[in-house]
């Protein structure tokens, strides 16, 4: 499982960034993934951001992104996207993809995104939000 992650970088608060995230699994029946987005600033835990159903579509959006951020999905490419539009100074963080056989159903159900759920990450990519 390869999981490539690009498009973050530094913006002025206000700003927008579009994250991607591109997964190579051949082995795994994706229909059944949830394709995720995880922060971790410095000194504190990694939280959930976003999570997209590969196949369907459907979104969970944690408290923090709601209403900024935009997760899609491009399934013929296996490639999740995160739209961010207004972001602030606590957004900096590095971003992590990630890939877990939970359905956002699921996480609706739990109410929230753990980590502990996702088998595969990506490296991270950095987003500083600074004027």
């Amino acid at each position: 499982v390869q999981i490539v992650e690009s498009g973050g970088g530094l913006v002025q608060p206000g700003g927008s960034l579009r994250l991607s995230c591109e997964v190579s699994a051949f082995t795994l029946d994706l229909d059944y993934y949830c394709i995720a987005w995880f922060r971790q600033a410095p000194g504190k835990e990694r939280e959930g951001v976003s999570c997209i159903d590969l196949k369907d579509g459907n979104t969970y959006y944690a408290d923090s992104a709601k209403g900024r951020f935009t997760m899609s999905r491009d399934r013929a490419k296996n490639t999740a996207y995160l739209q961010m539009n207004n972001l602030k100074s606590e957004d900096t963080a590095v971003y992590y993809c990630a890939i877990g056989s939970i359905s956002v159903a699921t996480i609706e159900a739990i109410g929230s995104m753990s980590p502990r759920y996702y088998d595969y990450w990506g490296q991270g990519t950095q987003v500083t939000v600074s004027s």
